[in-house]
């Protein structure tokens, strides 16, 4: 269990960040959407331990942690794949630099290809994957940090609309079969619905809990859920959210 209590950050004497109190559970898959610049990817950050929050105390699985990296599975906006490692040395460099044996490792790394839709593609460069294949890539990169807690930063992005669609798909089979605790930022609605147990809408700058929106339909969610019922009422009250955060 992720717990945040005061967490604040500023830049340069303005605060761009407000979190009062969040708990995030176990196996639970958060969303945090909300305007450009309201401090989520900080937020992330600070989580993640890459950068250190200018006030406030976080907390996993009732204790204080620590002010290093290292102890979730952070994916940034972009795959940051290196382009002079293959594929297989680039899904191993988090181990690699934790100091665990390449043998082990790799061996490990490999069990995870298919998984992860890469079988055969072990020795190709970065630049012979698709878009889908390197964001691919990346997340099994995370996967292998073993960490129970991923924090995913827009990892779709910069992806085409046909694609992002497989790739909601593919992560909840993922998922389904290796259960983690996910906090995810995104800026698209209907991704926040297809992939959440909760949407939390943030405020503009300094970025503070405004909404919650809790979705209770079992997970894995086909792509045909976006055109239920529950999901147009859904997106109507988080839409409302959106708007009444940018007031």
């Amino acid at each position: 269990m992720l717990e945040l209590d005061g967490v604040h950050h500023a830049f340069d004497g303005t605060e761009v960040l407000a979190v009062d109190h969040l708990v995030v559970h176990d196996d639970t898959f958060v969303t945090i959407v909300g305007p450009s610049g309201c401090g989520k990817s900080t937020l992330l950050r600070i989580v993640a331990g890459v950068m250190a929050a200018t006030a406030g105390t976080i907390r996993l699985d009732g204790a204080p942690l620590p002010a290093r990296a290292g102890y979730a599975g952070f994916m940034p906006q972009h795959d940051r794949l290196l382009p002079w490692r293959r594929a297989r040395d680039n899904a191993t460099l988090a181990a690699d630099i934790a100091g665990v044996d390449r043998a082990v490792s790799r061996a490990r790394a490999d069990t995870l290809f298919e998984r992860f839709g890469l079988a055969g593609y072990e020795a190709a460069w970065p630049h012979e994957l698709s878009g889908g294949m390197r964001q691919r890539l990346a997340l099994l990169r995370t996967f292998l940090t073993d960490r129970n807690l991923l924090l995913l930063d827009e990892p779709f992005g910069a992806l085409d609309a046909i694609t992002r669609r497989r790739m909601h798909t593919w992560l909840q089979e993922v998922l389904s079969v290796d259960p983690r605790t996910v906090l995810f930022v995104t800026h698209d609605v209907d991704e926040a619905l297809v992939l959440s147990d909760r949407v939390l809408v943030f405020s503009p700058r300094p970025g503070r809990i405004i909404g919650e929106l809790r979705l209770d339909e079992p997970r894995p969610r086909p792509p045909s859920v976006a055109t239920s019922a529950d999901f147009t009422r859904h997106k109507a009250e988080l839409l409302d959210l959106l708007d009444s955060a940018d007031a």
